[in-house]
């Protein structure tokens, strides 16, 4: 009795291929920095719930004793008025510049300290091309950035607008400017993008760090000075220029001559009646005013150009970023 042996092998193997995918370089990325993504989720949890806790506590508190001032003859002055100002006062900075802090710091660590330890060049000898390496270092943590950053931004926006009656700052102001539309996610992608530059060209993380937050910090600072003149001004005349509304952003102010020159005198602004201007025009010789103000309107363009021209650094320094890892790998696979 003869008995055959099937040793053909199974037509139907289980494959790996989507298992491999899970497992290739962005699966990589997110394993070995796991910790910091667990701590960017936490640190945009905590600061989402401190803001809702300035606006249904800090703003709650400020609302009713601004309702209270108002029930009483000639208004009074209530500490409880000046606690949502307080929160968001530590709010916007940590909206903006802790989200830097922690982009730069992703960036430099993700360059700089594989190319420190060598890790970066074992990448490279296995699947891993030096663009895709780079690539995917980029990418992954641009994504966790812009996902957190937007729902920051999204939040502090409602909260801002929500509470108009209780806050002192206007739209022109620092932190109001930047973290209510996408400018402050521009910046937090520039930090990332600045941060991988300075650990491709000083292989070392916290020099990195040190460079790109400073950078970053730095760019903030100018752009904030230098922001309203990315868009042009509106020229206001005569008592439209002086009576400006609080929400106008004033660049300039002042009078005209019977020569026609412009001087910086204040002396008939904020006057109340026609003819105390009138009066006030014809002694001391002036034969107009003029204010040169950004109004409310112009906050989305202003905002916008800002957005651009960070977004535009950010894609120099990427740009610059695979030029030298070209240059320092030869430019080969």
């Amino acid at each position: 009795m003869t008995t055959t042996v099937d040793t053909t092998a199974p037509t139907t193997a289980p494959t790996t291929r989507g298992r491999r995918r899970l497992h290739g370089l962005t699966g990589t990325v997110l394993r070995l920095h796991r910790p910091a993504l667990l701590v960017w989720c936490a640190y945009v949890g905590v600061t989402v719930g401190w803001m809702l806790w300035v606006h249904y506590v800090s703003g709650a508190q400020a609302r009713a004793a601004q309702d209270t001032c108002r029930g009483q003859d000639g208004g009074c002055v209530d500490f409880d008025l000046f606690a949502f100002d307080e929160g968001m006062s530590v709010v916007g900075p940590l909206v903006a510049y802790a989200s830097y802090a922690v982009a730069a710091w992703a960036g430099a660590s993700l360059t700089g300290r594989e190319l420190e330890h060598g890790t970066a060049r074992l990448a490279w000898t296995q699947s891993a091309t030096p663009t895709r390496w780079l690539t995917v270092k980029l990418a992954v943590p641009a994504v966790a950035l812009t996902v957190g950053t937007t729902v920051l931004m999204l939040v502090y926006r409602w909260i801002w607008s929500a509470n108009q009656e209780v806050r002192s700052d206007e739209w022109y102001s620092s932190d109001p400017f930047a973290n209510r539309g996408p400018a402050v996610v521009a910046y937090a992608l520039c930090a990332l993008a600045v941060g991988a530059l300075a650990g491709l060209a000083l292989k070392r993380a916290l020099p990195a760090l040190g460079t790109a937050v400073a950078f970053i910090v730095c760019l903030h600072q100018y752009l904030d000075e230098r922001s309203d003149t990315l868009w042009p001004a509106k020229t206001l005349t005569g008592t439209t220029a002086s009576r400006l509304p609080m929400s106008a952003d004033q660049l300039e102010l002042g009078a005209v001559t019977g020569s026609g020159a412009r001087i910086n005198d204040l002396t008939c602004f904020d006057i109340d009646t026609d003819a105390a201007y009138a009066r006030c025009m014809a002694d001391n010789g002036f034969t107009d005013l003029y204010a040169e103000v950004h109004p409310q309107s112009h906050f989305w363009p202003l905002h916008l150009m800002t957005t651009g021209v960070v977004l535009t650094i950010t894609a120099l320094l990427v740009l610059a970023s695979f030029h030298l890892l070209r240059r320092r790998t030869g430019g080969t696979s």
